[in-house]
């Protein structure tokens, strides 16, 4: 199934943290926090300003990106589970 965000939303899958600290401990999965950071699946086309011209998004499909812990809404697409939120809840852009 193709699924395309409206407006000014973006579809993004998470980023799975690493399973060890920077000193070797392995982290527990009951321990781990969602994390913040994912990958920009599908953009919409952009909202409109008053005038009616269309606002284009600042980031792409395939853009990483950082969110806020609580951002977004959680869907399940083809099996894959996956946020939308909108662009002015990602906080920036990884290069």
């Amino acid at each position: 199934m193709a699924f395309k965000p409206l407006h000014d939303r973006v579809l993004v899958r998470r980023v799975e943290s690493d399973e060890k600290t920077k000193g070797g401990l392995i982290i527990p999965e009951s321990a781990k926090e969602k994390p913040a950071e994912g990958e920009i699946i599908a953009i919409g086309a952009g909202a409109r300003d008053e005038a009616g011209a269309r606002i284009a998004l600042d980031v792409a499909a395939g853009d990483r990106v950082l969110f806020g812990k609580w951002s977004g809404t959680e869907v399940t697409v083809d099996g894959e589970e996956l946020l939308i939120m909108k662009e002015s809840d990602i906080l920036g852009v990884i290069s």
